[in-house]
């Protein structure tokens, strides 16, 4: 069983592998528009007992998703996703790999607004997914990197949201210490945000709401030691600014440090998805107390 707070992962990895077709029989899954947003689902084979949304990483799509809306299927959650603007579906036809460097060149002015129409959009998803489906609580959230940064964005300001786990991802949209993800990174120059940009930042930043989460939700974040790209800091920070304001916070936010991953290899490793998993749909023996 997992300690809560701070927890260090050794070092053996292994990639994600996709679901086989065998394991995939009897669920049934599907695509659908939600005012003009992409959405894809997969049900389990059975009744749901919760919903969860998964998001993808900058440059992403619901297709990259697919093998983990199966597995959270397969833990008996209505597993979601959506192509955030520019992504997927809703891109312009230029190469997805185009999208990072272009962001990243002026990340404050890009990457925040992105950010937030991507959380707020979560909203009007899970609206929709609550219609169609009926499936009611417990709702859960998570992603990769990006996606991931909006998960807990989104538990912010969406009480519906009781766990959350944040792969490689933090709640700083600030990203102190920022660096490519080459070989020989360089820190990168954020840039300035324009006023629509800090709308955002200023709305829906998790690190400057603290009060947001002083309520029963518990979040994860699984970061990699060498992640330079999104450092740990701030989900070390997120926590303990947490826990001052509210000391039960301990016992339901976790930072969990993968040795030796940088920012790509933590999105790729096997162990991060299977303890994201453990978290969102623990067994009755993992649950934090008072979290369903």
């Amino acid at each position: 069983m997992w300690s809560l707070g701070v927890q260090t992962v050794g070092v053996e990895r292994s990639d994600v592998e996709p679901e086989s077709s065998a394991s995939q029989q009897g669920r049934t899954s599907g695509s659908d528009v939600v005012d003009g947003i992409p959405v894809c689902w997969v049900a389990p084979d059975g009744a749901a007992t919760g919903t969860a949304i998964w998001l993808t990483h900058l440059g992403g799509s619901t297709a990259q998703t697919r093998p983990m809306l199966d597995r959270l299927a397969r833990r008996g959650f209505l597993a979601v996703s959506f192509d955030p603007p520019g992504h997927g579906r809703r891109g312009d036809g230029s190469p997805p790999w185009e999208l990072v460097p272009d962001v990243l060149a002026s990340f404050r002015r890009r990457m925040w607004p992105l950010l937030g129409q991507t959380t707020l959009e979560c909203l009007r998803v899970l609206d929709w997914a609550d219609d169609r489906f009926e499936v009611g609580r417990p709702h859960v959230a998570g992603g990769v990197s990006m996606g991931g940064d909006v998960a807990v964005a989104l538990a912010g300001i969406d009480e519906r949201i009781g766990r959350v786990s944040a792969l490689v991802a933090t709640p700083d949209w600030t990203r102190p210490g920022m660096h490519t993800v080459e070989d020989d990174p360089q820190l990168i120059d954020q840039g300035e945000a324009d006023r629509y940009a800090q709308w955002f930042y200023d709305l829906l930043d998790p690190i400057t709401h603290p009060e947001a989460y002083q309520r029963p939700v518990a979040i994860s974040f699984h970061c990699g030691s060498e992640d330079r790209h999104v450092p740990s800091d701030g989900a070390q920070r997120f926590r303990s600014a947490l826990v001052e304001r509210d000391p039960p916070a301990a016992a339901r936010v976790r930072v969990t440090m993968y040795q030796e991953l940088s920012h790509l290899d933590g999105g790729r490793d096997d162990r991060l998805y299977t303890d994201a998993l453990d978290w969102l749909a623990p067994t009755s023996g993992g649950l934090v107390p008072g979290l369903g």
